[in-house]
């Protein structure tokens, strides 16, 4: 980000960066794991053939309670009949039309898909048993203006086994800390902050919301969201097992004034289309994508009334640019994270060796995320730092046009004209990589995208596309990132794949033009 940053330093004001929407998810684990709901109710004490009544019975004890709330603070209460309707969006209204200065919002009760238990009845006794099957059943949602946290959302499965979803903002988090201070010098657009009087006091809290302990504070807001749990288990006191199913780290830049940002937006929005490649590009002109549409989106370009997006995606991971009055936001959305790595013991050992393992999605690693995702989005904004770079073409093309020695063997030149070579600097200059990088196996799929094949093969082209790393990294395109098997583009090789696509994309009277 610093190359970014020192492009138009004349027209930035600052740079705020921190996590913005966060979706935790809590899990009874006991109960999900074979036999733990059987086990559960035999500490109960509740018989198989008793089980749907029981059921029924918490289910109806644990609605009410949960409601008593709103019904005691006289909070709205709706039923919502379809599940395309945006709950966070009625509620924000509910809002503006019943306001509160802090605690319950409203509710909401509306029927959804999850997984719960049925008794499966069978003539073989060894085939009996409850099973977590897919069924719908009735969710409550319900948002709060939390003292801490601002506005927060809140959802609870009301059947076994009772799995929570917790939604917060770290914007929200943000102005809830300047309300809590009597600060006012800042102006919000929608969730962005699009001007800050003092940026570091912002920066600062932005960075205490990393020291939050997330167990804590999440078991407190489950506790208000299901005031029975801990008299429902009592015979077997369980806890939630917290994940971040869904995290989003903003990197804000805010320029001086809108007129700043908007007189080089559409040249960072085409770099971004045109040279941050991905399979297809999708305009959206106010419209959704048709319901019956099967196919998987990989990048996606909006037009829309407050600003252009640019999104390209890779495994559930995604980054994404786009524009606010005077503000460019790059975010870094991770929902998988089997593409990460972090430095810890095993699970089960937490005094063991510490090793470079898998990154899970429990809050125990969330520090982890917080140390990749703002690295991406630096990554990314360091790769717009091409835009309107004053360095001659001719000195990128010499770096790469002739044979060089590396590490005691001699290495062929890019050939700039080969389609074969072109093809491969397009792949590894893909927007998708800025997350995690590419790996040998992402550039076989992109550059051969057959369908199962020999191992013979698989080898013969792993081999072929370890060449083709070579070549890169010879020349300088490319770096690997320490500890993995993952490459990334270096900032010589941002230039020289901007450079080289974008001059192949003009014509002969913008070049001459552009030099006049």
């Amino acid at each position: 980000m610093d190359r970014f940053l020192a492009r138009y330093r004349s027209r930035i004001s600052t740079v705020l960066s921190g996590f913005d929407r966060l979706v935790f998810r809590g899990t009874l684990l006991p109960l999900i794991m074979p036999g733990g709901m059987f086990c559960f109710l035999q500490r109960a004490h509740v018989g198989l053939l008793d089980f749907k009544a029981y059921v029924e019975a918490t289910t109806t004890r644990v609605l009410a309670a949960a409601l008593r709330e709103a019904v005691e603070h006289d909070r709205p209460i709706r039923y919502l009949e379809s599940s395309t309707i945006d709950e966070e969006k009625l509620a924000r209204q509910l809002l503006a039309e019943h306001p509160v200065e802090a605690g319950l919002i409203c509710a909401f009760k509306t029927l959804e898909p999850c997984r719960s238990f049925e008794y499966h009845r069978s003539p073989d006794r060894h085939e009996r048993g409850l099973r977590l099957r897919r069924r719908t059943c009735l969710h409550l949602y319900k948002y709060y203006r939390h003292p801490r946290f601002g506005f927060l959302g809140t959802r609870l499965q009301t059947w076994f086994p009772f799995n929570i979803q917790i939604t917060l903002n770290g914007r929200e988090w943000l102005a809830q800390q300047f309300h809590r201070r009597g600060y006012t010098d800042f102006q919000r657009h929608a969730k962005a902050f699009t001007r800050l009087g003092d940026p570091a006091l912002a920066q600062r809290l932005m960075d205490q919301h990393l020291t939050v302990a997330w167990p804590r504070a999440l078991n407190a807001r489950a506790r208000a969201l299901n005031p029975l749990h801990g008299e429902i288990f009592k015979p077997a006191p369980y806890t939630y097992y917290w994940t971040a199913y869904q995290t989003e780290w903003a990197t804000d830049v805010l320029f001086n004034t809108p007129g700043d940002l908007a007189a080089i937006y559409p040249a960072l929005v085409r770099h971004a289309t045109l040279h941050f490649q991905s399979p297809d590009v999708l305009r959206f002109l106010g419209r959704k994508l048709h319901g019956n549409f099967t196919g998987d989106v990989i990048t996606s370009f909006k037009h829309r009334p407050e600003g252009v997006r640019v999104k390209p995606w890779l495994n559930g991971n995604s980054i994404k640019m786009y524009d606010r009055p005077g503000l460019l936001r790059v975010e870094t959305t991770m929902a998988k994270t089997t593409d990460f790595k972090v430095f810890r013991p095993i699970q089960d050992d937490p005094d063991g060796r510490l090793a470079w393992r898998p990154l899970r999605k429990g809050v125990a690693d969330l520090h982890r995320r917080a140390e990749l995702s703002p690295t991406a989005n630096e990554r990314y904004l360091d790769g717009l730092s091409v835009v309107e770079d004053t360095t001659p073409l001719h000195r990128l093309l010499d770096q790469v046009s002739a044979p060089i020695p590396y590490h005691g063997r001699r290495v062929r030149a890019l050939r700039i004209g080969d389609p074969h070579d072109l093809a491969l600097l397009q792949t590894v200059a893909r927007g998708e990589f800025a997350t995690a990088g590419f790996r040998n196996r992402d550039l076989r799929r992109l550059l051969h995208p057959a369908g199962p094949q020999p191992s013979s093969d698989v080898r013969r082209l792993a081999a072929k596309v370890s060449r083709h790393l070579r070549l890169l990294r010879a020349h300088g395109v490319i770096q690997k990132v320490p500890r993995t098997h993952r490459y990334k583009l270096t900032p010589q090789g941002q230039l020289l794949t901007a450079a080289l696509f974008a001059v192949r994309d003009a014509t002969l009277d913008q070049l001459i033009g552009r030099a006049a």
